[in-house]
């Protein structure tokens, strides 16, 4: 690999631009499994917003915890859940991280900070106040997160959250994903207010970036967090993204009309790979880490196939707890 510039920026985006791109392949062989019928329930795609996960998760620390949505693999992923435990969880399997219970909406990891995607819209806020609430009482200087769409914006929650961890102080960054829908319509035909002054309205420090762009959104996101941490005060970060699929897979999405170069304009890959390529990084370096990831999925693919189908008997099990005597 020839670099021109060989600056550690150089070196930081090509490690963010393989981590976008290690989430997109992921998802992209997700959609053929669900096609294929190989995936139970719905799946909810985030392929156009990978700058935004890979971004914010770029600035967190090993201990630091994530809430997140019903588009949450990207999250997952880019907090360092492994692929192959993750590809067993969707597709049902005993090995899987949540034992094949919780699948596509409801993945977690606990063990890396990553609380779970939701399929409550809004519902991780609260989950992300109350770790950060834990951060805060235990005196760890961990930070907690939570991702959520910018249809929640009409969600009450949001208010309660953002209200309550105003006045407890609590370390906790709000990352709205505005993609512009609100499941099938057009977000600004139902929200009639600003994030921005609603964010300021509380007193939280607020700032908007451009999503499609994994440099700025690590920038933002790196400025937010550690003030958020040195200070015990809550923070706001509105990233501009794309939706490029549709609310769920197999959405015909005939609301909505597109010709496609939308995409290719903001594609946060293509825009971090014309950077590179600006660099002094190859095309066919491009193609190398493309294809070596590829040989990763589609390992971790081959290992869930093999997975074991949970027993009915197993997956009552956690659901009550043990009597005595019983």
């Amino acid at each position: 690999m020839t670099v021109n510039n060989s600056s550690t920026e150089t070196g930081d985006l090509f490690a963010l631009y393989k981590e976008m791109l290690r989430i997109r392949l992921a998802e992209e062989r997700l959609a053929a499994l669900f096609a294929d019928g190989a995936v139970p329930g719905f799946i909810h795609l985030s392929i156009g917003q990978e700058a935004v996960a890979v971004g914010v998760v770029s600035a967190l620390n090993a201990d630091d915890t994530v809430a997140s949505n019903h588009r949450g693999h990207g999250h997952a992923l880019a907090k360092g859940l492994d692929l192959s435990a993750f590809y067993l969880e969707l597709l049902g399997k005993d090995e899987g991280l949540c034992r094949g219970r919780g699948g596509s909406m409801h993945v977690a990891d606990l063990s890396k900070g990553m609380l779970g995607a939701n399929g409550i819209v809004g519902a991780g806020m609260s989950i992300a106040v109350g770790s950060a609430l834990a951060h805060k009482s235990l005196g760890g200087g961990q930070v907690a997160v939570v991702f959520f769409g910018d249809g929640a914006l009409a969600e009450g929650l949001l208010h309660e959250s953002i209200n309550l961890a105003k006045i407890l102080g609590l370390p906790v960054l709000f990352v709205c994903e505005n993609n512009g829908w609100s499941e099938f319509s057009a977000t600004s035909e139902q929200i009639s207010f600003k994030f921005e002054s609603l964010a300021t309205g509380y007193g939280l420090s607020y700032m908007c970036v451009e999503g499609n762009d994994v440099r700025k959104v690590a920038a933002a996101a790196k400025k937010q967090i550690a003030d958020t941490r040195a200070h015990s005060v809550p923070s706001v970060l509105e990233c501009k993204t794309l939706r490029v699929r549709g609310h769920f897979e197999g959405d015909a999405q005939k609301y909505r009309s597109t010709d496609g170069t939308e995409i290719e304009d903001h594609d946060p890959l293509l825009v971090a790979a014309r950077a590179l390529q600006a660099d002094g990084i190859s095309e066919d370096d491009l193609a190398e880490t493309r294809r070596l990831i590829g040989v990763e999925i589609e390992l971790a693919v081959e290992a869930a196939r093999k997975g074991s189908t949970p027993s009915f008997t197993d997956a009552l099990a956690d659901v009550y707890a043990n009597q005595a005597g019983a």
